[in-house]
C-alpha cells in the first residue's frame, strides 16, 4: 500500500468506514470508459419519474483525439459532445445510432459525434486550419454563435429522423437542454466537463408519470414537479472535479445524500469507426462513373481518408472498374426482379 493509499485508508477508518468499503471504492475508481444508469425511488422504493446517467470517457476520448490534432478549445468541446452523445443515446429505445452535429460558417465548420446503441463512439471536427491560432484564443460560443445544432436518429430499421435548430445557449449542455425541451418536449438537464485527460457528464431526465394517473391527480403532479426541481437543485452543486474524479456511487451519495438512488451496473464505451472498403466503395459509386474517371485521368488514383479514424483507402483504375462493374451487376439484378 502506498503512502497516499495509507492516508486515505486511515481517513476512511476514522470516519467509520470498513476496509471492505475502502477496497470497493478504490476498485470503483478504476472504472473508466463506462456509462451507468441510475434512478430515484420514493420512501416505499417505488420508482420516481426521474432517471439519470453518468458517463466517464477516458481511452474512448483519447482514441478519438489520436487521429487528429485539434486546438484545445475544439478538443474540449468535442469531448463534451462525446459525453453528451453517450448520455442521450442511453435514453433511447432504439437499435441504431445518434449523430450530434454543431455546424457553423465561421472558422469552425463542424463538430460531429456518432454514438450507437452499443455505446461505440466516433467523432471529428472540421475547421479552417489557416485560422487555428485565432481559434485557440476564441471562446467556443463565439465560434458557433450563428451556427445550428443538428441531431439525427438513424435506426437500423425504419426511417431516420433529423432535427435542426439554431444554437441557443452559452454551453453545449445548455444547447442540448434547449433542444430537448423545445423540440422533444422532454425536461432534460446536463452537466458536462472535459479536460486533456477525460470527458465526463451527468444527465437527469423527467419522465412521464409511470403509473399513468398523474394527469388526474394534481397532488401527484405537484410531487413530481417538486422532486424534479429538488434533484436539479442538488445536482447543480456538482463540480467538474467531482464529475471527473469521483466514482459514481460516491458522487451520487454526495449529491443526493437524503434521496434513495438505485445505481445500475456500468456499461462499457469504446471508440469504434465503422468505415471499411465496402462502405467507401459505395460512397464512390454515388459520384458516378464520369466523375470517377475524371479523377483517375487527373491523379491516376482515387484516395479517401476517413475523417474519424484517419484510415487511408486507395482505389486505382482496376479497383474503380471493379466497383463500377459491381454497381452495374446490382442494377441488372434489380431490373430482373
Amino acid at each position: 500500500m502506498t503512502k497516499a493509499h495509507a492516508i486515505a485508508w486511515a481517513f476512511f477508518i476514522f470516519n467509520g468506514f470498513s476496509m471492505a468499503t475502502f477496497a470497493k471504492i478504490q476498485a470503483m475508481k478504476n472504472l473508466t470508459d463506462t456509462l451507468q444508469h441510475f434512478l430515484f425511488e420514493d420512501k416505499f422504493n417505488n420508482a420516481m419519474p426521474i432517471r439519470g446517467n453518468l458517463v466517464y470517457l477516458n481511452d474512448t476520448y483519447h482514441q478519438v483525439l489520436q487521429h487528429q490534432t485539434l486546438p484545445p478549445v475544439l478538443k474540449h468541446a468535442l469531448g463534451e459532445l462525446m459525453a453528451a452523445s453517450a448520455l442521450l443515446s442511453a435514453t433511447l429505445k432504439m437499435d441504431g445510432a445518434m449523430v450530434l452535429q454543431i455546424q457553423s460558417k465561421g472558422a469552425l465548420k463542424l463538430l460531429v459525434v456518432e454514438c450507437n446503441s452499443d455505446l461505440n463512439i466516433r467523432a471529428t471536427a472540421k475547421w479552417d486550419e489557416t485560422q487555428t491560432s485565432r481559434i485557440a484564443e476564441t471562446n467556443f460560443i463565439d465560434l458557433v454563435r450563428n451556427g445550428q445544432f443538428v441531431i439525427t436518429l438513424d435506426p437500423k430499421e425504419g426511417e431516420a429522423y433529423q432535427g435542426i435548430v439554431p444554437i441557443e445557449g452559452e454551453t453545449i449542455a445548455e444547447m442540448l437542454q434547449n433542444y430537448m425541451l423545445r423540440s422533444q418536449q422532454i425536461d432534460t438537464s446536463l452537466w458536462l466537463t472535459c479536460d486533456d485527460t477525460s470527458a465526463c457528464g451527468m444527465l437527469l431526465q423527467k419522465l412521464p408519470d409511470i403509473g399513468g394517473t398523474a394527469a388526474l391527480n394534481k397532488k401527484v403532479i405537484d410531487q413530481d414537479l417538486d422532486a424534479w426541481n429538488r434533484m436539479n437543485y442538488l445536482a447543480n452543486t456538482v463540480t467538474a472535479d467531482e464529475l471527473q474524479n469521483l466514482p459514481a456511487e460516491i458522487l451520487l451519495s454526495r449529491l443526493f445524500a437524503e434521496e434513495n438512488v438505485r445505481l445500475f451496473e456500468p456499461k462499457p464505451t469504446q471508440f469504434y469507426c465503422s468505415c471499411n472498403q465496402t462502405s467507401v466503395a459505395s460512397m464512390l459509386r454515388m459520384l458516378g462513373e464520369e466523375e470517377l474517371n475524371s479523377i483517375l485521368a487527373e491523379l491516376g488514383k482515387i484516395e479517401v481518408n476517413c475523417d474519424f479514424c484517419n484510415k487511408h483507402y486507395l482505389f486505382d483504375a482496376v479497383d474503380t472498374a471493379a466497383l463500377l462493374a459491381t454497381e452495374a451487376s446490382v442494377n441488372i439484378s434489380t431490373a430482373k426482379h
